[in-house]
Parts: structure tokens; sequence; C-alpha cells
């Protein structure tokens, strides 16, 4: 605490309200709910995904969100994102209420604290890490302990001095802003460039052969359709979708199987240094990769394992392509409760081809655009990073 000031709890500058849901009875009024999934990065509310819900009327005419309010993330969090995120509501249009995985913090008396400083002082509090000694976790979900949390101290300063340090705040995070959105402005005019380079490089053009998947690989499989039990630990690796995205792939989170059910699995794909694997069950559907590694892993069946000819067409440019046919991948996926792609269908899958020489230019001009978006991305990354330091750093030299 800052020597001469003197604090007040949350709990006593702020009425608790939790959070409803549908509720049961009736009658029902239709209203915006803020989620959590309305909580951007930058600690400040997102209106772009609001999920309109019909509420009990008695409930939401105490809990209709008002100008000031400050919505605290009290459940759903995790050990990267601890719970403990506050906004703070601006908006004085339309009707919306909150969902039971938050709470509203409404100031008693205005006259003794601003919802701008009070948001400003949770920031800081949340930032020093404090909300995540506050939070457990029940049944994989994290809450916060809200009792706790409403014993925080917030300092009782003049409210000339409030919107003082608030002023103060907002200038400094507005020049830190302008910075992350310059970074981020860059990457994102990179990645679409590289998205509009992958649409004209890979138009079929005058000379270019439709093929069919069958008719340009050597074998076209899919992972186990009934995944063995697996071991503690060893060598031997299953791995899902969730390990492959666009032109990456991780060994994250493996089922680690014995040799015996390795070797069995592994006689389906014999899965090599080239091959293509692309997603073919679930969210992530029609994702794909080339596989680079020399580890002998094995698949479930939510990715396909695509094996080139080679002297008809190169991994990358049959993974570009892939990506390209992305929309139209998805759009031959059968399934009502999850979508996904039979090894029949992919065969017969047509695509365009140059010729080898052609495809090298190609990949080479994509791979170079491909490593200015990585250089962007992890410059991004870096700002992200600074920016937050930065602002913790003023956060503690105004309240500390």
């Amino acid at each position: 605490m800052k020597k001469g000031w003197e604090y007040s709890t949350i709990g006593d500058l702020c009425d608790k309200m939790n959070g409803l849901w549908k509720g049961k009875i009736g009658p029902f009024v239709n209203v915006g709910v803020i989620r959590n999934a309305n909580f951007t990065k930058s600690f400040t509310l997102s209106f772009d995904n609001i999920e309109y819900l019909d509420v009990e009327a008695k409930q939401y005419k105490t809990r209709k969100l008002q100008k000031g309010d400050l919505i605290v993330e009290k459940s759903g969090g995790s050990e990267k994102q601890p719970v403990g995120r506050t906004v703070l509501f601006d908006r004085e249009d339309g009707e919306y209420s909150f969902s039971n995985f938050t709470s509203v913090l409404r100031i008693k008396n205005r006259d003794v604290i601003s919802p701008e400083f009070l948001y400003k002082y949770i920031l800081f509090v949340y930032l020093r890490g404090d909300t995540r000694k506050m939070q457990k976790a029940t049944t994989g979900i994290h809450n916060i302990e809200f009792d706790k949390f409403l014993s925080i101290l917030v300092p009782k300063l003049p409210l000339s001095e409030q919107q003082s340090i608030v002023s103060y705040l907002d200038s400094a995070f507005a020049k830190i802003d302008a910075m992350k959105a310059n970074a981020e402005k860059a990457l994102n005019e990179a990645k679409a460039l590289f998205q509009a380079s992958i649409k004209d490089m890979l138009e079929p053009k005058e000379g270019w052969e439709e093929k069919s998947l069958e008719e340009i690989t050597k074998k076209i499989s899919d992972g186990s359709h009934n995944p063995p039990a697996g071991v503690a630990f060893s060598e031997y690796e299953m791995l899902s979708s969730k390990n492959v995205r666009n032109d990456y792939f991780d060994f994250e989170n493996p089922r680690f199987l014995s040799k015996e059910d390795f070797d069995k699995e592994n006689k389906r794909t014999n899965i090599e240094k080239g091959d293509v694997l692309l997603t073919i069950v679930g969210a992530s559907l029609g994702d794909c990769c080339v596989y680079n590694f020399e580890k002998k892993i094995v698949f479930q069946r939510s990715v396909s394992v695509i094996k080139p000819i080679y002297d008809i067409i190169s991994s990358r440019f049959l993974m570009y392509t892939l990506q390209h046919n992305y929309d139209s991948i998805r759009n031959e996926s059968n399934g009502a409760a999850q979508k996904g792609i039979y090894l029949k269908q992919l065969a017969a899958y047509k695509v365009f081809i140059p010729s080898i020489s052609e495809q090298k230019a190609i990949v080479a001009a994509l791979d170079a655009i491909k490593v200015k978006v990585g250089r962007l991305q992890a410059n991004y990354d870096k700002i992200c990073q600074e920016c937050s330091a930065l602002k913790q750093a003023i956060l503690r030299q105004v309240f500390e």
C-alpha cells in the first residue's frame, strides 16, 4: 500500500450482483448477455459476438447493466488465463445483462470513487497476479473466491486526484496501444498478401493438369478408428488433429503406446518425412501441413496421411493446394454431430497441378512470403509482451 493513502475494500465500495442465464420463471425478456467470450485481451468489451437470450424479467429488472458497472469474470478461467479479468461497461444504449460466469460490481457512491479509477485499480491488481491466488479449481473449472476478491483494498483518494490518475494512465496506455496496433497492422497486411498470393498463384492456368489425389499419391490413409489404450510413458506416440494446423505441427499431449500396439497401428499409415497431413474430422477439418520429422508416430482417425508421388507433385505444393481448396474440402464433409471426410471422397478429390519446375517456383515464392509473415508474427508477439509489461510497470508506478 502507498504511504499516506487511505483504503477501503471493494465490498465496502460496491454492491455485488451475480449473473443470470435463461432462468425458469416467466415472464421473460430477450436481452444481450455479456459472457467471458466478450472480454478482449486489452480488457475491454467486444459487442461483436453477443448472445441474445430470454431471461427472467424479474431478475433482469435488478440486474440490467448500467453505465459504470464493472463486470468481473468469476468462473471458467485456467492456469494460463486466471479468472478475475474485469471490464468496464461504458454503454448507455441497448438492453444488456450478464452471464452466470460473471458478476457485476456496482459502485454505491460515485462521489467517493469513480468507475474508471476502480477499473484501472482492479486491472493493476489482476496484472500483479493477486486474483490468481484467489482462484480454485472445481472439476477442471477455475472459480474465483469472491469473498477474497471483495476484500481487496482500494485507495480512497479525492475525485480530482482519481481523475488525474485515470487521465495519465489513459494517455500512457493510448501510446502503448498505438505501438501494438502498428505491429498488428503490419502483420495483418502480410497475412492478407499471403492469402492473396495463394489465390493468385494456385488458380488453374493454361497447361495445368487436373488430377485426382489418388492419381498423384502413393497412398492415402487415416489414423486408427479404434485407438488402443495408452501406457504411462514410452517412445511410441499417438497424436490427433489437435497437433496439426496449417503449415505447423507439434507433439503436445501425445498418447503413449506399447511397442506392440504402435507396430500394429503403424502398418496402417507408416508416416514418413515428407508426408502431407490433413485433418479430416472435427472443428479443424481442412488444416494441413508437411511432416518434417524423423520421429515415428501414429494418428487417430481425425488425421489423413497423404504420400505424394514426388515425380508428379511436391509435398509443399500439395500442402498449399489443399490450403487453397480449404473451403471446398470442408464443403465435401459429411455428418451431423461431427463433420468428416471419407477416404474415398478424398481420393477422388480433384486438384490442378503444373510442371514440377513451376511448382518449385510457386512454393519458393509462397515460402518467402510465409517467412515474412513469421518474422512479423514474432515481432508482434514480442511487442505484445513488451506492451503488457510496460502497462504493468506504469500501474505499479502509480499504485504501489
